[in-house]
């Protein structure tokens, strides 16, 4: 099978004057060996960029990525898109600092358009003491190394003329501005990641559903599927909101829930958001996309379900939130509306490290935060893998922090329930 070769102007001019009749696969399609050297579950961003990483970073390349479905077919595919680095908290600051630096040389790493749009985003606020909690975050994210610029209600407003600035409940303060967020095509990020690693020698073997894990003297010795048992003396479940189900399988119960997360978008319209828009008063966000469409979303449902459809209540929820920052919303058409399944953990922060079986690794508990956190996810994981040890930038993600209470990461202080993160 030929795959496709670097990506140059060259050769796209070449192939637009012929037909576009030179293209090739971006990928292989092999039948899975009967052994590896690794095995990430999960063929979703997160065990992408992992398999990635681990070829490029440390040389591991006998590695299977097993997706019971087709590549991208999960979360990766169902989000806003969003790409930021406005976190607060020690733990979480440094870890998406970390990611958007990665995501600012993605393309040029890859050789692949992931289409990453550094907009800018704009945390509204409502209040003066929601300005001081900014103001806070501010500093804390230009300590970290990252951009924060603090707006007035004119500063707003010469940015964003038409959101409805005297709302009664939630007249608009002024927002903090994050220069460097903004968005990507989540599709191309998995396809670059894949196409990254296949040519470093990774198998992607799609249509191949885990049923078991094998576990011998208390290690992991290879997993169970649907076309067969795959030998590895390591295993990573990178599988987001099915992360329970998986670990499961391995006898291990996971501090995760999983909830519906859905997400909209409307009909094509000429460009007016050229930011990336977050209302938490509403808890609703938007951005448009490159062709015209809105794309927004808000709370999750807030019932566990391992269901990628979401229910009526939220859909209204989120269209009067809309409503509310910008009444010109109303005249536009919803297209669709999709929903992911999030695996939120105790504490609203991610997971990324061994689990209690020797060999098994655990990558989850992402919450709404699992897009921008692709790069840096994969970028530890594999890390974590190779050397055994946790990359500094992840140190904090520990599982045992939800049995011993040291160590919690609460970034928005709700406490440690599930659905509140």
């Amino acid at each position: 099978m030929t795959v496709s070769a670097p990506f140059s102007a060259l050769r796209i001019l070449k192939e637009g004057l012929t037909g576009n009749t030179g293209w090739t696969r971006h990928w292989r399609d092999p039948a899975p060996k009967a052994a590896y050297d690794a095995i990430v579950i999960g063929g979703g961003g997160h065990g992408l960029a992992t398999a990635y990483y681990l070829a490029k970073n440390h040389g591991l390349t006998n590695v299977a990525v097993l997706e019971k479905g087709h590549l991208g077919s999960g979360n990766i595919g169902r989000n806003t898109t969003i790409v930021r680095a406005n976190y607060f908290l020690p733990g979480n600051s440094e870890f998406y600092s970390h990611s958007l630096k990665l995501w600012e040389g993605m393309e040029a790493d890859l050789n692949y358009n992931v289409m990453h749009s550094q907009r800018g985003l704009i945390n509204l606020f409502h209040s003066d003491g929601q300005r001081d909690a900014f103001v806070r975050r501010g500093n804390a994210m230009i300590n970290q190394g990252d951009d924060a610029i603090l707006l007035d209600r004119d500063g707003v407003r010469a940015i964003l003329p038409y959101l409805d600035f005297d709302n009664t409940r939630f007249p608009i303060f002024g927002g903090l501005l994050h220069p460097r967020g903004g968005t990507a095509r989540h599709d191309a990020v998995a396809w670059g990641y894949a196409r990254g690693a296949d040519r470093r020698g990774v198998d992607l073997i799609q249509n191949c559903e885990v049923t078991g894990i094998d576990i011998a003297d208390g290690r992991v010795t290879g997993v169970q599927t649907t076309r067969g048992a795959i030998a590895a003396p390591k295993v990573a479940i990178v599988v987001a909101g099915r992360s329970s189900q998986v670990a499961a399988m391995a006898g291990l119960r996971l501090p995760i829930e999983s909830h519906v997360l859905q997400a909209f978008v409307t009909e094509g319209l000429k460009p007016v958001i050229n930011h990336v828009i977050s209302f938490g008063m509403g808890h609703f966000y938007i951005s448009q996309s490159d062709k015209g469409g809105l794309v927004f979303g808000g709370d999750i449902d807030f019932y566990p379900s391992y269901a990628s459809r979401g229910n009526l209540p939220m859909i209204e929820h989120v269209m009067e939130a809309g409503m509310t920052l910008m009444p010109m919303i109303g005249r536009a058409r919803v297209l669709r509306s999709w929903g992911g399944i999030m695996d939120m953990s105790p504490d609203g922060s991610p997971i990324i490290d061994k689990s209690p079986i020797d060999g098994l690794f655990l990558n989850c508990g992402w919450n709404y935060g699992g897009f921008k956190a692709v790069p840096a996810s994969g970028y530890c994981l594999a890390h974590l893998m190779a050397t055994g040890q946790p990359h500094p930038v992840a140190a904090g993600f520990r599982l045992d922090r939800f049995a011993t209470g040291r160590g919690i990461i609460d970034e928005e202080g709700t406490g440690s329930q599930h659905n509140l993160h």
